[in-house]
């Protein structure tokens, strides 16, 4: 399928030439602490234990609930490939939050795009290029209407010390999101480093470092959730009542084989008790960054997110999948600018969302 109507459309089918370095560099730039080894600022509070679960983690399979509603989260190219998700199925996801990233098809495809106009400054964007892209395709059956984003609540975070995706970048973020008319709340006053920021956060706020859990001191899930339901209860402040589910990934990729997707073969999802069956609860898609994957960091984000203790009074079940490392993705990025060598990857049909709407649909989304 040939994607892309405007700028960089000639790069988009060119950026696998660009070799090994541009990989190299564009994978890094979303992690940065794993591609130099940056150490780990100590924790400007101490932070809260790791999520207790009443029921330890056990192997199992995705099963069917009764969902009134459908949402994604993500950081860095969690929160890339959020946006994709709301845009590709905006019938299905009814609102999205978006942590240290920028708008729809920014990489256009194209590692040096993704590198130096999705991260740093130093290319545009193309802004008018992608919001006319995700309208055209929209036209072609390629995504879902675009005109299902009006009125669709968003919430953007962005650090004051995120350099790895400069404040312009996520600018842009909010301005694809206002072009369509979806009801977006910026919050862009804090001084986090590039990062998932959470009171259970083991980094100091400003460091952009390994694991990538920023504490600030602040609780940002609580302004999401308010945003994207309208109203939220407080968060659980003991041990958990729900199971976290570990579940097989290959049952739900589009190619039976989770791996060869730069997926792991085990993903994750918090179960509250009070989501019995027949009971209805909302669905959370929360999707982990580069080198913040199972592989990487063990279970680190799903235990520390601070959407757990929510869910568990808030009727909201939470998805964790999880990529990988591989030799296209060596730091477990999700596929936001076409590594898997797909130019399908933001729409319809993209093999990584694709497999991520399939434990949706499993789950009853």
């Amino acid at each position: 399928m040939g994607m892309g109507s405007g700028s960089g459309g000639g790069a988009s089918r060119r950026w696998w030439g660009a070799g090994a370095a541009a990989l190299a560099a564009v994978v890094a730039v979303l992690a940065p602490g794993s591609a130099q080894a940056a150490p780990a600022a100590p924790a400007s509070a101490a932070a809260p234990a790791a999520t207790l679960y009443t029921v330890p983690p056990t192997p199992g399979a995705l099963s069917r609930h009764t969902i009134s509603g459908v949402y994604v989260a993500g950081v860095s190219s969690g929160g890339y490939m959020a946006g994709q998700l709301q845009v590709a199925y905006s019938r299905t996801i009814k609102g999205t939050a978006v942590f240290g990233a920028g708008p729809y098809y920014c990489a256009q495809n194209n590692a040096a795009q993704a590198l130096y106009g999705c991260g740093d400054t130093l290319y545009p964007d193309h802004l008018a290029t992608l919001e006319a892209d995700a309208s055209l395709w929209s036209a072609y059956g390629w995504t879902d209407p675009v005109g299902n984003l009006s009125g669709r609540p968003v919430y953007v975070f962005h650090g004051g010390n995120d350099t790895t995706v400069k404040a312009p970048v996520s600018d842009d973020g909010v301005a694809f999101y206002r072009h369509f008319g979806a009801n977006v709340t910026y919050d862009n006053g804090s001084q986090a480093g590039h990062g998932w920021v959470t009171p259970y956060g083991t980094s100091d706020c400003t460091a952009t470092a390994s694991p990538f859990l920023d504490n600030c001191g602040t609780d940002p899930q609580n302004a999401l959730l308010r945003t994207l339901f309208g109203s939220v209860a407080a968060p659980a402040a003991g041990p958990l009542s729900g199971t976290l589910v570990a579940f097989g990934q290959d049952g739900y990729a589009v190619n039976g084989w989770a791996n060869g997707l730069s997926m792991d073969s085990t993903g994750f999802a918090y179960v509250p008790a009070a989501c019995t069956p027949g009971q209805a609860c909302r669905l959370m898609v929360a999707l982990h960054g580069c080198a913040q994957d199972y592989s990487d960091v063990g279970t680190a984000f799903v235990d520390r997110a601070n959407l757990d203790q929510y869910a568990d009074t808030n009727h909201m079940i939470v998805l964790y999948p999880q990529a990988m490392p591989s030799a296209a993705n060596p730091y477990g990025c999700w596929d936001w600018w076409g590594y898997l060598g797909g130019t399908d990857y933001p729409i319809k049909g993209g093999a990584q969302i694709e497999t991520l709407m399939n434990m949706v649909h499993a789950l009853g989304g």
